[in-house]
Parts: C-alpha cells; structure tokens; sequence
C-alpha cells in the first residue's frame, strides 16, 4: 500500500453529541470509507479499554452532523444527498429504527438546527430554493414527522431556544454581517443581542437561566465580533420586562478568537475554545464568579466540535494534529484529567511532517501568516513514543520545488491539523507552503472584511507574495512553484495563473469559481444571496466583477493547469469548471480535467480524496520537475 494510500485510509472520528447523562456519545466517522453515524459508551475518567462502536445505518449517503435529542431517545443527522451540497434531516433511534426524513422533498436542501431542551422537537431550516424566497425554520417532530412553522426571514439559522421555547435565538444577514437577535415569541418582538449598526458576525449563541445576583431571568452567551476587533464572549441580559440592559464582554483576548462556545444546562459553567494563530486553547469559565481557568494538556493542536455535558462535568471534542487524525477525547472538568474516547487505525512508519508558522510581509506591508511544510533530507522512520514528539525537519541545502495551497472560504483557515495530501506531496519531494491570506477568520475582524469586494487584489497580491517568500528563505527555486487551492482557494488559483503570468510554473484549481456572474447565475439562492457582502453584488458590480473572473483573461495562462471538480457541485457549479477547461483547450494550453464522480462540493469518500491526491501528486511531479514524475493523462477524464 503507498503512502497515500495509507493516510487516506487513517480514518477519524469527530462531531460529538452526548446523552443528558453523559454516559453515551453519538459522533460522525469515515472509518468505512465515508462519513457515517456512530454510537458507543463514553469511557469513564481514566480508563484505557476503549468501548465498542456500533455504526448507525440508515442509507448510503454521507453523514455530515448527528445530534443526540434531551430525552436520549432520538438521532437527529445532516445527510448530505447523494453526497452533494444539499443536505436533508433525517431522525433515527440510536439502534439505527424508525428513520426517516423529516425536512421535506428530497431535492430541497434543509439544514439541521438545535433540538428543543425537552428533547421532544428539532428545528430544521428550508433556504429558499428560487431567489426572492424567504428562509424558513420548523420545529420537527421525529415521531409523526409533522413541521410547525418557527420563524421566517432571509437568511435565518436557529441558534437555540429556551426552555421552555418562549425566547428564541436566531442570526440572519449575509457573510460576515450575520446579525443575531433574541426573538419574544409571546410578544413576536426582536431583540438585537449586539447594538446596531456595527459590522461583524455572530455565529453562535445561546440562552441560559442567569448566574446568581443577575436581575434578569435569562443570559444568552456569545462569540461574536459584532462591533469588536476580535470574537469574544458576551453576555446579554434576557428580560421580557426589561430589554434595556446593554450586552457586556466577559472574555477577551488580543492574541486569540474565541471560536467555540458551549454551556451546561445552568449556565454556571462555560467551556471556550480560543484560536491562536491556529492551535487550539480551551478554557473554563465560571459565570457566578467571572473567573475563568485554563484547560492544560489538551492531547494535539487543534481542537473542534466540543460539547459540554449538561451537569458540566465532562466534555467531549475531537482533537487532531499533522501527525494524527481526528479523534474523540473527553475531559474531566474536576480534575482536568484527559482519556481517550476513539482511536486511530495504525499510521504509517514515516516521519510525518509538523509545518511550522511563517510569516511574510504582503506588497502593502500587511502581516500574513502561514504553515510550512518542508521536504526532509531523507525519509525516515518513526521510533518516537508519541507523535507529538516529532520534529520538523531541517530545510534543504538546495532550494526546490514548492507548491501554494489555498484554503477555501475565504472565511476559513490554514490550521496544523492532518492532511494527507500535504504530507504525501512533501514525501514525493515538494514542499507545501499554506498561507492564511486576507480574508481568513482567526485573526480578528478587519483582516477577515480585508478582501470583501473591492479589496480582493490585496489577496491577488498577498498569494505573489507567499511565492516571493519561499523564494526569500531557499525553500524553493523561483521556476519551481505551483499554486493550488480549493473552493475560494481554487479561484485565487486561476487568478494568480491568468493575472500574474511567470510567477508560478503550474496550478491545481478544485472546485474554484473561473467566472464569478456565471457563479451567482448558476450557484444555489441562498449561497448567492449571501455571497454579495463578500464578493460584490451580480447587477450593481457587474462589470467589476468581470474585470477579476479569470476566464475574461483565460489566454494569459500558458502553464500546465489540473482542474478538478465534482460531478454534484451546486456551490460552485461544474459550468466553472468546464468552462475554463473549453477555453483553454480552444486555446491549445496545457490542460488536464478530472470530475469526481458522485462528490459535490466536498470530497467525503475516501476513494475520491485518494484519487485527487495520486492525480495531484502525478501532476505536480511531471510539472515540477520532481523525480520518478508519472504521465497523468490516463487518469483523467474530459469533462462536457
């Protein structure tokens, strides 16, 4: 088995939800091949036997989300329909009976909310399927099936509700202006959570009984940015008799954005999960006190989807590193003491590679920052007794072939977690260099709007100057660098190749946009609708966005190009990527196209991401230079 056939197969688990006692967790893992329902014990404090884990199986679609329902006795998941960008709600038992979907016709996409605190309904949110529609969110019932209409608006997400479902907590508004309100059932009054006007986002929330000497009934906790430089917790007093109590901060850090958030049931502890520059720190935080303490040992750099038990004596999170997949483990609030709740499969005897954080300037004089991954002299094998006591290796004498790669989003980050396509391309001998270019959340509020509309050439020039930078270091000779990028990340590739020709000497554009009115032409409504505030509006911007689509200037890209798109993509529609591929072959450019069969916009079987990746690897050797390079074009496939 190669190498990458083996990192590809080093499944993880993640997505944790638990019973109110604790005592079992549901989570999503690709240990078959693609994400699946999973559902074991949780271990108790200590313990070294992992308990046995039992797949939920109620269809052949990708499982993206599951979460467990108050009274334990339903399932609620996001399936992800024919593995593509719409999802629908299904309900099962957590013996894998009684499924069904519960968010209407299989071809409307429906997004999976919170349960109600009984435990009795769960919210399911139908985006408008042509433009001009509403958003619409329902509270499910998993037994009959019967939706009941909660709240309409334009770009809604349900956040939570109260106990006893009077007060509502809901976000609206386009990227980066997600606005939140408290929402009065009984008085259908709206109640803004963060003062207005002011820009930022606020992507989670909740609503909890208040400490001990609070006059208000209710507390909904924050992360938002709304009018701050960075997310940070907040606190805003619920009170139907008195809504004039401003919100305060309770959290905050210059160095970190507080990235997860979560609650016991009485809102006497707060777990944080705060973003350094990409690791993971977590946090408790007493609300009666207003002390907050530190979590040590966290077992690997990054952490996501944690979850607070009810009672707060436990969490549970998936953790991973470049070195290991994600897993679960849970965490002794009383004793701060860490077990193992999932494994791994066993890796491969290599040396995988821990990037290191680099920072360069941008032709502004803008700081970015991003993760290096640098080819070893020599391979070797692993004889350390953890991970994470590797070492990254020494630069080469010699500067050599290097490779961009451009996370999608762009509201998203280069994080050091485990990437088997870096770690097989640094073995096949290129080195990968990850930046977090402007636009990227992690680094507070003005550098996450730096690239909205017309500020997208900063981000042209912050990708020329990640290649000026490895050049800088001897990472890499200067006729030796590809840039490549997914999503967003894919755009700027096409960008970099057709509006600074000569920087780079090869691309790898997935599933990135070459036509940005095709996009909003052909892309879903409400990804369109909430676009705008990001890339600029189809009709008032038109010709501006003309001017940055690189199929206008499809003829300046001269090098090997490799586009790779999936067969289902309604995000970024395949017309994306065919239509650069016709014009240049129309042009007689080297030019390569592999579709994913059955993948839309995110590659979830583990048979597509080996592909992309053996395909990838084959490109960038032929095109690089890179020893024992592989023809690649028996391994792709025209597209229409």
């Amino acid at each position: 088995m190669s190498l990458a056939e083996q990192l590809v197969a080093a499944w993880g688990s993640w997505g944790p939800s638990m019973t109110p006692d604790a005592d079992r967790v549901a989570f999503i893992s690709d240990r078959g091949g693609s994400p699946e329902v999973w559902v074991q014990d949780v271990p108790a404090p200590g313990a070294t036997d992992l308990p046995e884990a039992r797949r939920v199986s109620f269809g052949d679609d990708p499982v993206i989300a599951v979460s467990w329902s108050a009274d334990s006795a339903w399932l609620a998941c996001a399936v992800a329909t024919d593995g593509g960008v719409r999802t629908q709600v299904w309900v099962v038992r957590p013996d894998g009976s009684d499924a069904k979907r519960v968010s209407g016709p299989r071809e409307r996409h429906a997004e999976l909310g919170p349960w109600t605190r009984s435990g009795h309904r769960v919210v399911v949110t139908v985006p408008a399927s042509e433009a001009g529609e509403p958003t619409r969110a329902y509270l499910a019932d998993p037994a009959s099936g019967e939706l009941d209409l909660l709240a309409v608006g334009d770009l809604i997400h349900v956040l939570d509700l109260s106990a006893h479902e009077r007060m509502l907590v809901m976000r609206d508004g386009p990227r980066g202006h997600e606005f939140c309100v408290v929402v009065d059932r009984e008085s259908d009054d709206d109640h803004p959570v963060m003062p207005r006007p002011a820009t930022g986002a606020t992507e989670v929330a909740f609503i909890r009984p208040s400490p001990p000497g609070e006059s208000a009934p209710g507390m909904v906790y924050a992360a938002t940015e709304v009018g701050l430089p960075r997310h940070q917790l907040i606190a805003y007093p619920v009170d139907p008799a008195d809504w004039s109590r401003p919100p305060r901060v309770l959290a905050e850090r210059p160095d970190a954005e507080l990235e997860a958030l979560d609650a016991d049931d009485e809102g006497r502890m707060l777990l944080l999960v705060w973003n350094v520059e990409g690791r993971s720190e977590l946090e408790l935080y007493d609300t009666a006190s207003g002390r907050s303490e530190p979590v040590p040992g966290l077992p690997g750099a990054v952490a996501t989807s944690p979850v607070l038990s009810r009672d707060g004596s436990s969490v549970l999170l998936a953790v991973e590193g470049p070195q290991r997949p994600r897993e679960l483990w849970r965490l002794d609030t009383a004793g701060f003491a860490w077990t193992r709740v999932t494994a791994v499969p066993e890796l491969p005897p290599v040396r995988l590679v821990v990037p290191t954080l680099e920072r360069y300037r941008s032709r502004d004089g803008l700081e970015i920052t991003g993760w290096l991954y640098r080819v070893p002299e020599s391979p070797a094998v692993s004889s350390a007794t953890g991970p994470w006591l590797l070492r990254s290796p020494e630069p080469p004498a010699t500067p050599g072939a290097a490779m961009l790669h451009l996370h999608g989003g762009p509201e998203s980050q280069e994080r050091p977690t485990f990437s088997p396509q870096h770690q097989a391309l640094v073995a096949s001998g290129v080195a990968v260099f990850a930046p977090n270019v402007r636009g990227s959340s992690g680094f507070g509020r003005e550098f996450v709007h730096a690239d909205d509309v017309h500020g997208r050439q900063g981000a042209f020039d912050d990708v020329t100057a990640a290649a000026r930078h490895l050049v800088e270091i001897g990472v890499a000779a200067p006729d030796r660098i590809a840039v490549t990028g997914r999503s967003y990340g894919g755009y700027l590739t096409l960008a970099a190749l057709a509006f600074t020709p000569g920087v780079f000497a090869a691309g790898v554009d997935i599933c990135g946009m070459s036509h940005l009115l095709h996009f909003y032409e052909e892309t879903e409504p409400w990804i369109a609708a909430a676009a705008v505030t990001k890339y600029g509006h189809p009709h008032d911007d038109r010709e501006f966005l003309r001017s940055i689509s690189p199929l206008e200037q499809a003829e300046r890209i001269r090098v090997p190009l490799l586009v790779v798109h999936g067969e289902l993509d309604s995000n970024v529609p395949i017309g994306e990527a065919h239509r650069i591929v016709a014009a240049l072959r129309e042009l007689d450019r080297p030019v390569a196209y592999l579709e994913l069969e059955g993948e839309g916009h995110e590659y979830r079987r583990a048979s597509s991401r080996l592909e992309l990746i053996q395909t990838m690897r084959a490109f960038l050797a032929e095109a690089l230079g890179v020893g024992g390079a592989l023809g690649v074009g028996g391994a792709l496939r025209s597209g229409s």
